[in-house]
């Protein structure tokens, strides 16, 4: 029998860990840049006292190595907030305008499952609910990787698109929008009051591809959170026991979230002269017709290749955002 006391011990231990293993994020790539710092200076010094195109060419070598390491832990010293080395939860949901934001929904989900390759995150679809015709009426992704909260926590909010619809015989040019969410995947080292009482859960049966068994048992399950309203629901399982299990997850997420939104929003309070960045501001744009161009509006950085931008090459949008707001952001 374990003696009293054993698991709190255990415990303890655990997060030891986890707090030296968070300190070598910092100290190994700041130790990394100093030796490489130190190296560069002794070609320097080489150079001052003969000239030398090989140590010339290793020192132009070491300068963009340079360069390119002090450049991300400056990216890095902007993901300090508790909750940004999570994993992430992301949400997208169309706007007005049926099919057309449907599609402009499922090219969304695209475009961040590609980022995530490119980071080498996992990703998983928790809950896909698919339009009639084309598109998706809403998404649940999972991103799991370090720091993964912390960079999407930047592509909150509207995303407008501009281009000639595919769906028009006429061939006009439309604007829609999609609504993304990022929560942070909170694990069970932060408590979120959840009690089981305040829990209303649905089961239905799952939609979409998944074999017989998934289609014709309700295998599905949707949670209400009946105080505050938030609705979470997965059906990528066959188990509705593993079901549940994720949609828990999801739901503590999004609780977690909420109450950081209501920090900042008392922040925001004391602080009236700062610009509402909001989840329901428009924040960037993209536009496939008369022209290319994806204009950022909070950080005003424009890039004028779409289709670059849409196979996941999201960082330089991310990296702005994060040097202009940091800390400040959630």
């Amino acid at each position: 029998m374990a003696q009293p006391g054993f698991w709190e011990k255990a415990e303890s231990a655990r997060r030891t860990v986890e707090e030296v293993k968070a300190l070598k994020r910092w100290t190994q790539p700041y130790a990394d840049v100093r030796r490489r710092l130190d190296h560069a200076r002794e070609l320097a010094d080489l150079l001052e006292h003969e000239s030398d195109a090989e140590i010339e060419r290793e020192l132009e070598g070491e300068a963009g190595e340079l360069s390119a390491q002090v450049a991300q832990l400056v990216l890095q010293a902007m993901l300090q907030g508790p909750e940004d080395q999570l994993g992430a939860l992301l949400t997208i949901h169309p706007g007005a305008g049926g099919t057309e934001s449907q599609d402009w929904a499922e090219m969304l989900m695209r475009m961040y499952r590609r980022w995530a390759e490119r980071k080498g995150y996992g990703v998983e679809v928790l809950d896909l609910l698919a339009g009639e015709e084309a598109g998706i009426k809403s998404v649940s992704m999972e991103v799991t990787g370090q720091y993964a909260y912390g960079f999407l926590k930047a592509e909150k909010g509207v995303h407008r698109l501009v281009r000639i619809s595919p769906f028009d015989a006429q061939a006009r040019r439309h604007t829609s929008f999609a609504s993304v969410f990022v929560y942070p995947l909170v694990d069970d080292t932060i408590e979120i009051d959840l009690r089981d009482e305040d829990i209303r859960m649905d089961v239905y049966r799952a939609s979409g591809a998944g074999g017989q068994h998934v289609n014709k048992t309700s295998s599905a399950v949707r949670l209400t959170h009946v105080p505050t309203g938030i609705v979470v629901a997965c059906q990528q399982e066959r188990s509705q026991h593993k079901n549940k299990a994720t949609a828990m997850k999801m739901l503590r997420a999004a609780l977690y979230q909420r109450a950081l939104d209501e920090q900042e929003k008392k922040r925001q309070q004391l602080e009236a002269t700062k610009t509402d960045n909001s989840w329901g501001n428009q924040i960037r744009s993209y536009v496939f017709q008369p022209y290319t161009m994806v204009n950022d509006h909070r950080t005003e950085l424009k890039v004028g290749d779409v289709q670059r931008v849409m196979d996941g090459d999201l960082d330089p949008f991310i990296e702005a955002y994060l040097k202009r707001f940091g800390r400040t952001a959630r």
